[in-house]
């Protein structure tokens, strides 16, 4: 019965993890997961945690990353995806959804939902992915009243608050990391370097801020794909894969629907397919008919059933 019904971990166990890991000197991999069934496949290879992405998200309601998506929708599928797994569960919070008051509610209730951390950025509102270009960023001052409201909000001081930057490719590397250090001074947690191109920028940042720092590796934009030992060399705390399992299924499935369209069946893509068997073996079916049996098929004592 143990985690059948989710997870075994309580909230506050999961987050003394996150900071545990990111404090440990071992490279936290953290694949994003688009649906809770994802997450139990990253726990059950061995991941250290799983990533919730706004992109992600957005995409699934079948919108673009611009910043369309509300508080309830995101801390709703942040709160399924965590339950399912005994990982600590990290969430892409945007701009924080408003103004300085909604950022710290955003985070109370990211607290709530189980999750163990979030990332706030520093884009103006409306944001847009981290790798297009046209973004915007505001002032130094404003993102560090965003990063103090979340702060004063969490009740459990082991809730990650992460800063983002997206300025290297606004107002240059150098003042990237001069916003960097701020977020760090006002008490961020960990610093999220968005859109590096390649080791010397990662290098840069590492050199420069002493707090935890994370990398994304997500395909397609301007970072160059570095590998695990290559970010662990670089002095990196995490890094997060958060579109890859996404761009994996919908690709698949763009497949697969062509196929029937043009054959007629899908009887040719079965070879592509996970197996029924497989899918109840992630799903713990065996455990749950267990389950079933032990507690439901039962005849009480004097013939009473």
């Amino acid at each position: 019965m143990s985690g059948l019904l989710g997870s075994t971990a309580t909230a506050s166990d999961k987050r003394a993890a996150f900071r545990f890991g990111l404090q440990s000197g071992q490279l936290q991999r953290i694949p994003g997961a688009f649906s809770p069934l994802v997450a139990k496949l990253v726990a059950e290879i061995g991941f250290d945690g799983v990533y919730v992405s706004g992109a992600v998200l957005s995409a699934d309601l079948g919108l673009p990353d611009i910043g369309l998506t509300t508080l309830t929708e995101v801390a709703g599928r942040g709160a399924q995806i965590a339950a399912a797994t005994d990982l600590p569960t990290f969430i892409d919070a945007d701009t924080g959804f408003g103004e300085p008051l909604n950022v710290a509610r955003a985070a109370s209730i990211f607290e709530d939902a189980g999750l163990a951390g979030c990332h706030l950025e520093d884009q103006v509102n409306p944001k847009r992915c981290g790798h297009l270009d046209g973004k915007a960023v505001v002032p130094t001052a404003d993102m560090v009243k965003r990063l103090r409201a979340a702060i004063a909000a969490r009740r459990d001081p082991n809730f990650i608050i992460c800063a983002r930057t997206d300025a290297a490719g606004i107002e240059g590397l150098s003042a990237a990391i001069d916003r960097a250090k701020a977020y760090a001074d006002a008490g961020a947690d960990m610093i999220f370097t968005e859109a590096l191109t390649g080791p010397a920028d990662f290098e840069r940042f590492r050199a420069a801020v002493d707090v935890p720092l994370l990398a994304n590796m997500t395909e397609f934009g301007k970072s160059e794909l570095l590998t695990a030992a290559q970010l662990t060399d670089l002095g990196y705390n995490a890094v997060i894969y958060p579109v890859t399992t996404l761009r994996l299924a919908m690709f698949a499935v763009e497949v697969g629907l062509r196929e029937i369209d043009t054959a007629g069946t899908q009887s040719g893509l079965l070879g592509q397919m996970q197996h029924r068997s497989r899918l109840y073996e992630l799903l713990r079916y065996a455990e749950y008919n267990q389950f079933d049996d032990d507690i439901f098929n039962f005849t009480l004592e004097g013939g009473h059933r």
